[in-house]
């Protein structure tokens, strides 16, 4: 997609410069682009070319946690909490798996699925796999939403499924995302489904809502 306010707002996330950021978002609203379309070509851009700088090593932390910023206040804008009822669709469960400390994507999630009405319980970053099946175990979710950056935590995102069994937990679904994980199949790391986007994974979501009504 191109387009030149949304090369501003990928630069205004790469700067950190939170409102400049929200301005330029305010004016793709207006022009009738979608929120999704700004999450997927303005907002997931930048932070593929934030991923690439870090793979690279040609980062610094204050440089990281100022675009992080900036993100999540372009996240709270698109999907404001409160916008919709909360839980009104189900509860989601979601984290990023232990050695993984990356949660652009997973706070972007958060923010999506609040905004559409889901209860969303976050366990945070480079989260055990325990803790995340004890949470899962005390809420009873629809799903589990696990994001990875990195691929040494797909043999974690492997043995979820095996750790929620046990626990009577087997119709739990779980969805994967993030960019090593949707290099995989759902096969591959024993999920349900796996996801490009936070889009895809409401998406996924809204159909199993509809399937239970």
């Amino acid at each position: 997609m191109s387009d030149p306010g949304m090369d501003e707002l990928i630069a205004a996330i790469l700067e950190g410069d939170c409102a400049e950021a929200v301005s330029h978002v305010e004016r793709l609203r207006g022009r009738g682009v979608s929120a999704e379309q700004i999450v997927i070509h303005g907002v997931d851009a930048a932070m593929s070319t934030l991923d690439a700088k870090c793979t690279l090593e040609e980062f610094n932390l204050l440089e990281i946690m100022l675009a992080g910023r900036a993100v999540m206040e372009v996240a709270k804008f698109l999907h404001p909490v409160g916008a919709a009822k909360a839980g009104a669709k189900g509860t989601v469960v979601i984290g990023t798996l232990e050695g993984d400390i990356h949660d652009l994507g997973k706070n972007i999630l958060k923010m999506v699925l609040t905004g559409k009405g889901y209860h969303v319980v976050d366990c945070g970053k480079d989260c055990p796999l325990q803790r995340l099946v004890e949470v899962a175990e005390r809420e009873h979710p629809l799903a589990i939403g696990i994001s990875g950056l990195i691929t040494p935590v797909i043999p974690l995102v492997r043995k979820v499924r095996d750790q929620l069994i046990p626990r009577g937990l087997g119709g739990v679904k779980i969805i994967a995302g993030g960019a090593a994980l949707k290099q995989s199949s759902s096969g591959g790391l024993n999920v349900d489904f796996v996801a490009e986007t936070a889009f895809d994974s409401l998406r996924y979501l809204d159909e199993l809502t509809r399937g239970r009504k």
